[in-house]
């Protein structure tokens, strides 16, 4: 993501200037890295350096919502905007004036996943995540919607960031024991490609199963391509919906060739809607810049400027915050949309529904707060075919009797009334048996079954119906 974002806001700043439109701009933005990794003291130790040896007028990039606590404190402290376009957490503006997201509201994803769900009658999920900040508020959001639509969530799946191969493979046996086939998982790229390699291994990517990705987990076809592709056949995901636009082509075509040169060997082949979100950042700042004019560095004391620490002794700056008030009113239409932000975060609108089949990202549909879920943006249609897990067509029933299970059948052996049951030629047949199966086909789940003939080895009947009833009790069938 990062990788991917950096070369969106190169190219950002690139176009933003060379736009005839912006030809008489006073301003100009000047790009500081720092390359901290996944690391929240390393982002925070970062923020401190860029605010006080480089006097920065805002901070663009905390990529994890626990990167983006730390920051967000110290643009508290220096009237600095901190800008994130993938911390997942939506901000508290109460909290964190200085905190802006210039991503959608993660959470709004909560209702369209819900909608998917009642749309297929599925009564039951489990969500499957990982347990970090990034899903402190998305959880209860995606529960309380799903609550919504009359659809139960009996168990909560949290696997911890660090999670060993072990660890897995236990969370998966778990997970198979349930008799709930519908599952929602949110987690970092790298533990969920590990995920479903084992969940494949353990069989549980055939049919019968449902895998709904939430963004930001559906961008890692964008990101890491058939690694992600090849263990994760049949998911259906979500992702910001995003028009496609002879500009979009033209910026994905010069971000290709320039990623690619920056890291060879890399399988990323579009900029993901982070991506995106990257590149409008920078526009939206470059925009604010000029609105609000240019002011020398202008840090002066903080309250607690006599600290014993770094951090304590943040100093504030007046143009900082001119900077946030800009910022905050700029509207355009951007690569990822339309740019408007609204309680400290980008205004988020419709989402994309895609499926897995094969190496494509087929799209199958929609999500908009008005109409809900449609095959078509404009008019109410049925979703495209999907191909689920196990290269199933048919709707899964959301129910699956637990794996290495099935239901045991033990039938009569006898002479007489061959109409209500007998076994022939290895198959059981019958009034009593077509009624049975059609009890069994009316269930909201799949059970397998083995009939198994009440006889002994000759073929001859074993015993009485009672005899039969014992042995079904003692699990002698």
């Amino acid at each position: 993501v990062g990788n991917i974002s950096w070369t969106c806001i190169q190219l950002a700043l690139e176009d933003f200037y060379a736009d005839a439109r912006h030809a008489g701009y006073r301003t100009r933005l000047k790009l500081h890295l720092r390359d901290t990794g996944l690391d929240a003291v390393e982002a925070a130790s970062a923020g401190i350096d860029l605010l006080k040896n480089v006097c920065v007028q805002a901070i663009v990039g905390p990529q994890t919502s626990t990167q983006a606590k730390f920051l967000a404190e110290l643009g508290n402290k220096s009237s600095v905007p901190i800008i994130s376009f993938s911390a997942n957490s939506p901000s508290r503006s109460g909290q964190t004036p200085y905190f802006i997201r210039t991503a959608w509201n993660d959470s709004s994803q909560a209702e369209a996943i819900a909608a998917l769900v009642q749309k297929h009658s599925w009564r039951e999920v489990i969500p499957v995540f990982e347990d970090d900040d990034s899903n402190t508020r998305f959880i209860p959001d995606l529960v309380g919607a799903l609550r919504q639509v009359d659809t139960h969530v009996s168990y909560r799946c949290k696997i911890h960031p660090s999670a060993t191969e072990a660890d897995l493979k236990s969370t998966i046996s778990s997970l198979k024991e349930n008799w709930t086939s519908v599952f929602v998982v949110r987690m970092s790229h790298t533990l969920a490609r590990n995920f479903f390699k084992l969940a494949k291994d353990e069989g549980m990517m055939d049919r019968g199963f449902v895998w709904i990705t939430a963004y930001s987990l559906t961008d890692i076809f964008d990101v890491v391509g058939s690694p992600a592709l090849d263990v994760m056949q049949g998911v259906i995901g979500l992702k910001p919906y995003v028009q496609d636009t002879v500009e979009l082509h033209k910026l994905s075509q010069r971000w290709r060739k320039k990623y690619q040169l920056e890291n060879p060997g890399i399988s990323a082949s579009i900029p993901s809607v982070y991506g995106l979100y990257a590149y409008d950042t920078i526009w939206a700042l470059a925009l604010a810049a000029e609105k609000a004019g240019y002011v020398n560095s202008d840090f002066g004391p903080s309250v607690t400027n006599n600290g014993s620490t770094d951090f304590d002794r943040i100093d504030t700056s007046k143009a900082a915050e001119k900077l946030r008030g800009s910022l905050l009113d700029v509207t355009f239409m951007g690569m990822s949309g339309n740019f408007c932000i609204a309680d400290m975060q980008l205004v988020s609108v419709n989402y994309t529904i895609i499926n897995i089949i094969g190496q494509k990202r087929k799209v199958v549909g929609y999500w908009t707060p008005g109409s809900g879920i449609s095959g078509s943006l404009n008019v109410k249609a049925d979703l495209g075919t999907i191909r689920w897990p196990g290269d199933n067509e048919n709707v899964p029933r959301g129910w699956l009797l637990p794996m290495n299970k099935t239901l045991q059948i033990g039938v009569p052996v006898k002479p007489g009334f061959d109409e209500f049951v007998k076994f022939e030629n290895g198959k059981p047949k019958g009034f009593c048996i077509d009624v049975f199966e059609a009890v069994i086909n009316a269930l909201s789940y799949d059970v397998p079954l083995h009939y198994k003939p009440f006889a002994d080895k000759k073929g001859n009947s074993k015993g009485t119906y009672d005899d039969l009833v014992y042995s079904v009790y003692r699990k002698g069938i």
